[in-house]
Parts: structure tokens; C-alpha cells; sequence
């Protein structure tokens, strides 16, 4: 089951659910006020499946998406595959044992990304920033969850970052990786009961400019050193979410230094069983 919000015709921002080519706005009420009241639920296909429906209205270019967020913060976890951790110490030589060690720890490597006003859904813009030269997007399954941290659903996730900030100090990560729409997420929601086995999950990337595909590249989620249960309960050492949290799961494909976003590029992710998040990229 997906649900998503939107912008209906009155302007008025809504939640709805997504069928293969129709997009259902469903009424919400004192039970359930918004999004991640229906997510907080103990069984959220269940609670979806309770609200009164409206008329369909079919899927096409005028459907004003949002992401899939309410006040939830995005968290994201780095270097849980073997293509990240190659190309982070490539990019920083002064931190390249960092990376490495990272990789085969313990402990994941955990950041804050974004909080909602940061984030883009479908269609909307995504930024690389003006002082950095080198840009890329970063494509990862996002983990949807409750606030007593239970994986609930997946959504699309664009972990955007500025290689050469990050690659120059690793201190300066947090400037590489969180400002103003800094992060994508959607289409949707996927929920699940149960999630599907990480073989089972594949994660695609096309980047284009103008008519042409300049990148395209795709990686299995089985490829993942880590596992999902494993990078939320470190997650959740320590810290709570009252509202339930998105976690960014990491990236296995991570374009060679010879390419850079640019203004105007059309970002394409897709992960199987779940949609398609596209964004264009914007400068200044």
C-alpha cells in the first residue's frame, strides 16, 4: 500500500493513497489529523484502510506531490557499502582511515540530514550548493519509522552532498550534507507488515541532461554491509522520536570524480517494489 500527500485543487494539503494509476484523497479525522498519526498507528494498512475514501483522480502532470513528511527529523547512515567506502577515502585523503574503519565497525556511521523544510518531494526542486564544485546525488532506500522506531514502510531517498566540502575536513560534513533542499523524499510511502528480503530490493539511478542520460547505474540493496534492523537500533541508542524519524540508509553508487551535477539535470531514483522520486536540480 502507498500513501503519499499532495496539493489538491483548493490548495489545500492532503493525504492520499496510490494505486497504480490513480490517486485516492482519503479523509482524515480526530483519530488520525495527518500522515504520521496514521505511520504511528500499530498496524498503519490497517489504519489507511479504516478512513473513508473520495473520488479517485488519475495520475498525470498536474498532481502537485509533497514529500511524505510531517515533523519527523531524516536521519542517514554512510559507508554501508563497499563502493561508499572506496569512494569516501578516494575523495579525503587527510580522512581516509576514517572511512575504512568505519566500514568494518561496530558502529555505523550516523548523521542528522534534514529536517522537513529541507526536504523535496516529486517534482520539486533539489539544490546543489553554490560553493562547492563538486555535487552528486546520493540514491538510498529510506526507512520509514515509527515513533517506537518499528520499521514501518520504505520510501525513495536523495542524500545530496557536496564531495569536495566533506572530502576537504570531514568535520565540515554536516555543510556537505544538510541545507536548504538538501534531501528528497517520495514519491510515496510503501508500507509493509513485513518488509521484503534485502535480495529482493534494487536501487536505480539515471541522471539526465537535456535529451541524454549522462549517468546510470544500479546496485542491489544485498550489497549492504549492514543490515536495516541493525542501523536502527543504533539509531535508537539514546534517542527518542516522538514523531517517528526517515533513515537514509546509505549509498552503493557514487559517481567517479570526473562527474558533477549540474543546474537544470533531471535526477531519477527508482528502488523496486516501491516508485520513482524525480527532481530537478537548481543552483543559487
Amino acid at each position: 500500500m502507498n500513501v503519499t500527500k499532495f496539493i489538491d485543487q483548493t490548495d489545500s494539503v492532503r493525504v492520499g493513497r496510490v494505486t497504480e494509476d490513480k490517486l485516492i484523497p482519503l479523509q482524515l479525522g480526530s483519530s488520525f489529523a495527518s500522515l504520521a498519526d496514521l505511520l504511528a498507528d500499530d498496524d498503519p494498512i490497517a489504519a489507511v484502510e479504516s478512513l473513508t475514501e473520495e473520488s479517485p483522480i488519475l495520475i498525470d502532470e498536474s498532481i502537485r506531490w509533497l514529500p511524505p513528511i510531517d515533523n519527523q527529523e531524516v536521519w542517514a547512515a554512510g559507508v554501508t557499502y563497499k563502493r561508499s567506502q572506496t569512494a569516501r577515502m578516494e575523495e579525503s585523503e587527510a580522512a581516509a582511515s576514517c572511512y575504512d574503519r568505519v566500514y568494518n565497525a561496530d558502529r555505523p556511521e550516523l548523521f542528522f540530514k534534514a529536517t522537513p523544510h529541507r526536504v523535496a518531494g516529486h517534482r520539486q526542486p533539489l539544490r546543489i550548493r553554490r560553493d562547492a564544485t563538486w555535487n552528486v546525488p546520493e540514491p538510498e532506500i529510506t526507512l520509514v519509522l515509527s515513533p517506537n522506531l518499528r520499521i514501518v514502510g520504505l520510501t525513495v531517498g536523495n542524500d545530496m552532498s557536496s564531495r569536495d566540502i566533506e572530502g576537504e575536513n570531514p568535520l565540515y560534513l554536516p555543510q556537505a550534507k544538510c541545507y536548504d533542499q538538501c534531501a528528497g523524499l517520495g514519491p510515496w510511502i510503501t508500507l509493509f507488515r513485513k518488509l521484503p528480503p534485502m535480495a529482493a530490493i534494487e536501487v536505480d539511478l539515471k541522471i539526465k541532461r537535456g535529451s541524454e542520460t549522462v549517468f546510470d547505474e544500479q546496485i542491489a540493496a544485498s550489497q549492504m554491509a549492514r543490515s536495516f534492523e541493525d542501523l536502527v537500533q543504533w539509531l535508537g541508542r539514546d534517542n527518542t522520536f516522538p514523531t517517528g524519524a526517515f533513515l537514509m540508509t546509505g549509498t552503493g553508487i557514487v559517481p567517479t570524480s570526473d562527474f558533477t551535477l549540474q543546474k537544470d539535470d533531471i535526477v531519477n531514483i527508482t528502488i523496486s517494489g516501491v516508485g520513482t522520486l524525480s527532481n530537478p536540480i537548481v543552483q543559487g
